[in-house]
């Protein structure tokens, strides 16, 4: 199909939703461990019932997209988000707040497996990269206010907790009143997009999702595997800091969680949208794979001045890690979808699978923050980002980003399959 810009801006809203209600999890972490008197692994299920959904959806939702198309799929996600967010704010127990994030997983899963090709497809294969830190920039601005409007909501229910967003929540804990604005949210989505004439978007036949056989024929080939660990750690990686940090900060620097700890997880959010926009321009001049490794190289000097430096160290240091991480997703994705010449809906169903990275990351740091204490357990992300740094060492693209003055993409070689 001809580059439909538009069709990238509206994808780039739905970016701002997904990110908006995903990294909130972060923030209200220490307020559930508190209200609902909870363990450090028992917390870590909330994330992990999130990003599961992204394992047990995204390759079903692929196929999904082949049948009722992009704006059902989309429809259908939407209404899911709401349907969770609505439970999880209506009954806020423990049990009901899992499933309830487990819903809105489901439903983030499907979005993101149908904006990825569509975003490849719209914009152009030659610009995916930028156009997939575009998105991520996007994703970071969003995450940059939403601790923000975390902060200032429950700075109001202190002066006001009479008001009517307010009472639709338990006295003792206001911030449950953040899933009925959701829902809202998700209510607007969802109502944007049926009213939308937003075209289906002619997929090539290497876009589209495929069936069972197309899903085996690509999960036997060692590459995709090798990707599909990539996207894993790094979403393990991000949602592992973004999850405890504030929990950190509390711990060993007595931070509080609804001032400065929120805060801090807003910055971290804000300097990777930063990140984004210089690496928007990093990927104009360099190759993305050299991109790749400077910045997990970075980020695990970063990670280590952050655990064991000083309170004021350790909060800039997490802010400083949203910064080098910013690139990595939109690298991996891009690396995987541009090496292989075909299946690229279903290679993406795939790579979104590994959004579950997101489930295991803080969970096994929870389990193990139980034993050995928060600092220690938070260097298993060191392994994570060594293996994104591996990632950039082999990775070889039949179709590598465009860079100035690069005049032509390296062939397929024939003999290379999906």
């Amino acid at each position: 199909m001809k580059r439909a810009w538009w069709v990238v801006g509206y994808l780039m809203v739905m970016w701002f939703v997904i990110s908006f209600v995903t990294n909130i999890i972060g923030p209200l972490m220490p307020e559930i461990i508190k209200d609902f008197g909870l363990s450090l692994a028992l917390a870590g299920f909330l994330p992990f019932a999130f990003f599961v959904a992204y394992g047990v959806a995204s390759i079903p939702a692929g196929m999904l997209v082949e049948r009722i198309g992009a704006k059902r799929t989309m429809a259908l996600a939407l209404a899911l988000n709401l349907c969770g967010a609505a439970a999880f704010a209506a009954f806020p127990s423990y049990l009901m707040v899992t499933a309830g994030l487990f819903v809105i997983g489901v439903g983030m899963a499907m979005l993101q497996v149908v904006i990825n090709p569509m975003m490849r497809t719209a914009g152009g294969e030659e610009h995916f990269a930028f156009f997939s830190v575009m998105g991520q920039l996007v994703f970071g601005l969003a995450s940059f206010v939403s601790p923000l409007a975390f902060s200032a909501l429950m700075t109001r229910a202190a002066k006001a907790p009479g008001e009517a967003l307010f009472s639709l929540a338990p006295r003792a804990m206001p911030w449950v009143s953040f899933y009925w604005l959701f829902a809202a949210l998700f209510l607007a989505a969802l109502v944007l997009t049926l009213l939308m004439r937003i075209p289906e978007v002619e997929l090539k036949e290497d876009e589209r999702a495929g069936g069972w056989a197309t899903h085996r024929e690509l999960l036997s080939q060692p590459m995709v595997w090798l990707f599909f660990l990539g996207i894993a750690a790094y979403v393990a990686t991000e949602q592992s800091l973004a999850n405890w940090m504030s929990q950190f900060l509390a711990t060993y620097h007595h931070v509080s969680p609804l001032g400065e700890g929120a805060a801090v997880v807003g910055r971290f959010w804000g300097l990777m949208a930063v990140g984004c926009a210089v690496g928007l321009v990093l990927l104009k001049l360099f190759d993305s794979r050299k991109v790749l490794c400077g910045a997990t190289l970075l980020a695990m000097g970063a990670l280590l001045v952050t655990l064991y430096g000083e309170r004021e160290t350790a909060i800039l240091g997490f802010a400083m890690m949203g910064f080098f991480l910013s690139v990595m997703f939109s690298i991996v994705f891009s690396l995987a979808l541009n090496s292989v010449p075909r299946h690229h809906g279903a290679f993406s169903g795939i790579l979104c699978s590994g959004i579950l990275g997101g489930a295991l990351g803080p969970l096994a740091v929870g389990a193990l923050g139980d034993q050995v204490g928060l600092r220690s357990a938070m260097l298993l992300i060191l392994g994570t980002l060594a293996y994104l740094f591996f990632i950039g060492v082999w990775a070889r693209p039949l179709i590598a980003n465009a860079t100035l003055g690069k005049a032509e993409q390296r062939p397929v070689p024939a003999e290379e399959m999906a």
